[in-house]
Parts: structure tokens; C-alpha cells; sequence
């Protein structure tokens, strides 16, 4: 699912920290925040996380566009609605 969006970030750093988010929120944990997401991915805190979702330049509606591709392609029925989570945003 990653490679479907990894063009959206310019840097390498954004990009891994874009798969972490990922991998942090598909993750079997009951809570999921900040501090939960930068555990998953081995870091010592939220920061590396918060920036990319707060100061990174990207497009959370062209990633959306990506997801929403893949879900449609994949999984499911072109019609169906398909809910946005807030990120902060």
C-alpha cells in the first residue's frame, strides 16, 4: 500500500516516517495516538510523526485519492462512501 503513495512526499525521511504512521495505525493496539504510533515504529517520542502530519508538505486529499484507489481496486465497490479520518489537519 505504501508505494501507492510514496511519490506524495518529496524527501526520504517524510516517506518513512509516512510508512511508520502506517504501520503504526494497522497495528493490533486498542488506543492509537501519538505516543502509541511513535512506539510502534521504534522512536522515542511523537516528534518525528507530528512533523510530518504538521509540517511536511503533502497533500492529505491526494493521499486520500491514493488510498481510496487502492480500497476500490482491491477491496471493494466503486459507490461505497468512504469515511475521512481527522489528522490533525
Amino acid at each position: 500500500m505504501h508505494e501507492r503513495f510514496v511519490h506524495r512526499f518529496s524527501r526520504s525521511e517524510p516517506r518513512e516516517s509516512a510508512l511508520a504512521d502506517m504501520r503504526g495505525l494497522i497495528a493490533p493496539r486498542q488506543r492509537k495516538n501519538g505516543w502509541t504510533l511513535a512506539e510502534e515504529a521504534g522512536h522515542a517520542g511523537p516528534d518525528r510523526i507530528q512533523r510530518m502530519l504538521n509540517r511536511i508538505d503533502w497533500d492529505a486529499d491526494e493521499v486520500l485519492d491514493d488510498v481510496r484507489r487502492y480500497v476500490v481496486g482491491n477491496l471493494g465497490d466503486r459507490d461505497a462512501p468512504m469515511r475521512q479520518l481527522a489528522a490533525g489537519r
